[in-house]
């Protein structure tokens, strides 16, 4: 699987990772969870992500494959006290998350720590960002990030304290491509793609039932893009080519809680990047017909 330097740090990360929170929120179990995430290893995907909220993830993560730590690069995020009695953001219960994240991924460290999209107001007070770089001194993690949209994404991008952006970029996600991903390019910062084929929104031909697709479904509804009325792996590989064309994304991170997908998904990735007529063409349809509230869904 193709590989790139992801900005300034010394990974060289696949350009699919593992996106972890299907198999926490979808209860899979142990057997499963090694099934999935040992092909996705063997397939050579080397980017792991999850996060303290993902219900049972980084507890299957770390039971399952910490025995391969050497072959992967495992990204987390903290924010939302997730069982601790303090609030969201409260700079004792992010030291007290991270600890725990290494606790259940059987780690004595991850690759990067992300700020799971906490709102520009919190970032400039800069107490969540000093819980991060006191983690970073101490060894708990090799580099921090930011994890979210919008203008509380470019903050971080140009504040200078992160390594690292994860934030949402697809065919009906697209305002990261000209508001942060060009000033993250310009300053070294690796990014991660969220959501690179927008939740194949598409896929049953009607609005899919969870709410939390219901944007993009619009979105779609009103971009019209001719592809996605043909083959659905067709389509699917093409969402995810486009996003994996955008200049200064390193890597697309999807998630699924079937063990046979990883085989799949680097299928999809067999004809490289979009042309660039095709990638022009999506991004022209966005610019003619995104409105004004379309901002980066976290």
């Amino acid at each position: 699987m193709e590989k790139r330097q992801y900005g300034r740090t010394d990974m060289n990360v696949s350009i699919l990772g593992f996106g972890g929170a299907e198999i926490g929120f979808e209860g899979i179990n142990a057997e499963q969870a090694d099934r999935l995430l040992g092909s996705a290893l063997d397939a050579g995907l080397n980017v792991v992500d999850t996060a303290e909220c993902y219900a049972t993830s980084e507890e299957l993560i770390g039971r399952t494959i910490a025995r391969r730590r050497g072959e992967y690069y495992l990204f987390t995020k903290c924010g939302h006290a997730s069982g601790f009695d303090l609030p969201d953001w409260d700079p004792a219960m992010l030291e007290a998350s991270i600890d725990r994240s290494l606790k259940r991924l059987r780690t004595d460290y991850v690759d990067v720590v992300h700020l799971h999209s906490c709102s520009e107001e919190l970032l400039r007070q800069g107490d969540v960002i000093d819980v991060l770089k006191r983690a970073k001194e101490k060894g708990k993690t090799r580099y921090i990030g930011y994890s979210g949209d919008h203008k509380a994404a470019l903050y971080a991008v140009q504040c200078g304290a992160f390594d690292s952006l994860e934030t949402s970029v697809n065919i009906a996600d697209q305002e990261a491509i000209a508001l942060t991903i060009p000033e993250a390019r310009r300053r070294g910062i690796g990014v991660v793609a969220k959501r690179p084929i927008a939740n194949a929104a598409w896929k049953s031909g009607g609005k899919p039932e969870s709410a939390y697709h219901h944007a993009y479904w619009d979105r779609l509804q009103a971009l019209g893009y001719d592809f996605l009325r043909g083959d659905l792996s067709e389509s699917i590989g093409a969402a995810l080519r486009f996003t994996l064309s955008v200049p200064g994304v390193h890597a697309a991170i999807v998630g699924t809680a079937k063990p046979n997908r990883w085989a799949e998904n680097a299928r999809l990735l067999e004809q490289g990047l979009l042309p660039a007529e095709e990638y022009e063409a999506i991004r022209a349809q966005w610019k003619a017909k995104a409105q004004a509230d379309w901002t980066g869904q976290g």
